[in-house]
């Protein structure tokens, strides 16, 4: 049955650089086979570089304008000597920031900054010093990378080993992760695919290829990111009317600058044209007029249309304009090797949908339940066999499931909102952001958006999950946790009460435990169908009301995903005699309602939505106190409110 609702419009978000990428510089200490980017240590490009000061009056700048975090890269940054300074002012003058080294230039003096909260990547190579130095091509890069990591850990400042994956390291990559998981508590996987390199040298280009791993490999590391972050804000690839980069620039609220002070849209794009030399103008000036005009530049041509555009495997593959530039000199080309990439990602998805992929459907939401574990028949109980669908529907939400908790050290959870066992709970940007916390250990992380369509859920235990028989499609406690909000959205909401469906009419008794819902069940039982025992949902569609079973049953398992119109709410009065008394009263009505209420975490909104609903109900719906005792007669009488 479709349910009609009235989408709200979502304004989109003002174009504010809130998120800065910096490149110290583009020297390095290791001389990586895989490395598109970096030049020598002792290369003359250092003359070009930023100062300290420019930096300072860059970060200004841009705080004035509403950046609050930062990402800091290079080459090798720690290769600047006054790498100390400049990490202080920028963590200094940031909520949040990132940053990505090799480790080796790690002093007591940096670990003891790198305290500071925020996100620490050190980048490893291969399990071993041999594995390592070899792609490194430097001697004695491992063990200095382990120095640099025991330093981190003597001053206490957290991070996260990133495994880099290329051809000559791949036969140790689970050497690689137990060394990583032996340093740090999670541990991420660099990008598998290799860009070529920004210089464009032919012997460079033929060593990073020569180290690209196999597509079929490429797909099996490249797992989602363990982060806050719900879904990216833009597509890389996607264009806009004419012009190749507009629709890319209009969403970003980032911005890269490179160590000799070069503004731009994206760290791939090196051209001096598409780069705004900050020494000479304002940041102001680069953010809202100089970037903007890039979507411009570059022409849609017919080779971008006859190949990527039309490509049946386009929403399969991570091409970026960028990527084919660096490929062939030219945005529109195509990568043959992302192609192939193209071919396993969609041979992945396919077995995703197959064998890590369910729908169920309640109160007529349809749940796409996804899990990088794959699914069984015993994965959850067996009573969400019978709300198990083929597909989508109308409604859809969705909820994905990972089984290692995401690095929390560094990553601002937003404001606190609520603090009450099992779970705190925190509110960013659009995002809710719960920690399921028992005996004060951390052992879930769900992330949702802001209406609770969509949702990510880490959990510590995979060994749960793996026993099967699971009560809930979240693994929370109750599902109730997430539906209970979506459905504010849907114009409906959770009643503590019994269900069943009557000569094709729905009837629900209210109240809470020990109110006699199951009692009531048991003597309906053989006279309609049951929905549930103890909770159900109530939707609007147009004028009318509907019920819907659900799988969140008392002490009778008998569950139903059918539905029907709902007819007349029965608050449940034990008693010694059977009768049924109208309630004209809306005020007791809207009463009786909010006390058999089923709550999630309430905000403002999800009171003002669910009481407009209640509203419409009491104005509509027929309400009675039912006064019953076990003898089975309040059946007879209820036959005749049908």
């Amino acid at each position: 049955m479709s349910v009609e609702y009235v989408k709200k419009e979502i304004k989109p978000v003002p174009r504010l650089p809130l998120e800065g990428k910096i490149d110290l510089t583009y020297r390095c200490n290791n001389k990586c086979r895989h490395c598109w980017l970096s030049i020598q240590a002792d290369s003359k490009e250092r003359e070009k570089e930023l100062t300290f000061d420019e930096i300072k009056k860059i970060v200004d700048e841009a705080r004035s304008m509403g950046c609050r975090k930062w990402a800091i890269s290079g080459g090798e940054p720690m290769l600047r000597e006054d790498f100390p300074e400049i990490f202080d002012y920028i963590t200094a003058n940031s909520m949040s920031y990132s940053i990505n080294t090799n480790g080796t230039l790690i002093t007591p003096k940096i670990a003891g900054l790198m305290k500071r909260k925020g996100t620490k990547m050190i980048s490893i190579y291969g399990a071993t010093s041999d594995i390592h130095d070899h792609i490194t091509r430097t001697t004695g890069s491992f063990e200095a990378t382990m120095e640099g990591i025991a330093r981190l850990k003597e001053a206490g400042a957290g991070f996260i080993v990133q495994i880099v994956p290329v051809k000559d390291n791949y036969h140790q990559f689970n050497d690689m992760v137990k060394l990583a998981e032996s340093h740090s508590k999670v541990y991420r996987i660099g990008a598998p695919w290799l860009y070529l390199s920004a210089c464009g040298d032919i012997d460079r280009n033929k060593e990073i290829i020569n180290q690209r791993l196999g597509p079929d490999d490429v797909v099996k590391l490249d797992k989602p990111p363990l982060t806050f972050e719900m879904e990216h804000e833009y597509e890389c690839g996607k264009y806009e009317k004419d012009y190749l980069f507009s629709a890319c620039i209009q969403a970003r609220r980032d911005f890269h600058i490179d160590p000799y002070g070069g503004m731009s849209f994206c760290c791939f794009i090196k051209s001096p044209e598409f780069r705004y030399n900050l020494r000479t103008g304002s940041f102001l000036e680069g953010w809202e007029n100089f970037i903007p005009s890039l979507g411009s530049k570059v022409k849609i041509e017919k080779e971008y249309m006859e190949n990527c555009v039309s490509c049946e495997l386009r929403e399969h593959c991570r091409i970026c304009p960028v990527y084919a530039y660096l490929e062939h000199g030219r945005f529109s080309a195509k990568v043959e090797y992302l192609c192939e990439v193209a071919k396993e990602n969609k041979k992945f998805k396919e077995t995703l949908v197959k064998n890590h992929r369910r729908f169920y459907e309640s109160g007529g939401i349809t749940i796409q339940v996804d899990s990088e574990i794959p699914f069984t028949e015993d994965t959850f109980e067996q009573k969400f066999k019978k709300f198990q669908v083929e597909g989508p529907g109308e409604d859809t939400i969705k909820i994905r499931h990972y089984f290692s908790l995401p690095e929390l050290e560094g990553n601002d959870p937003g404001k606190e909102v609520y603090r009450k066992a099992p779970w705190t709970i925190y509110k960013k940007d659009s995002s809710w952001i719960y920690l399921g916390i028992d005996d004060e250990k951390i052992h879930q992380v769900a992330v949702f958006n802001n209406d609770h369509t969509s949702s990510v859920i880490y959990s510590r235990d995979k060994d749960m999950f793996l026993k099967g028989n699971l009560h809930s499609l979240t693994t929370f406690p109750t599902d109730q946790i997430l539906l209970a909000r979506v459905l504010a959205y849907k114009e409906g909401f959770y009643l503590h009460s019994g269900g069943v469906i009557m000569d094709g009419k729905g009837l629900l008794f209210a109240g809470h435990s020990e109110a006699g819902k199951s009692t009531m069940m048991k003597m309906l039982r053989d006279r309609a169908e049951i929905l549930c025992d103890d909770r159900n949902i109530i939707r609007k569609n147009g004028r009318d009301f509907i019920v819907y079973g659900t799988w969140s049953h008392g002490e009778i398992p008998d569950v139903s995903s059918a539905s029907a119109p709902l007819k007349a709410i029965f608050f449940l009065r034990k008693s010694d005699y059977n009768r049924v008394v109208p309630i004209q009263d809306k005020k007791e009505i809207a009463r009786n309602l909010v006390a058999c209420l089923i709550r999630p975490f309430v905000t403002t909104d999800w009171w003002e939505k669910t009481l407009s609903i209640l509203e419409e109900v009491t104005d509509v719906l027929p309400c009675y106190d039912l006064y019953f005792d076990k003898s089975g007669d309040v059946v007879d009488i209820l036959k005749s409110y049908i």
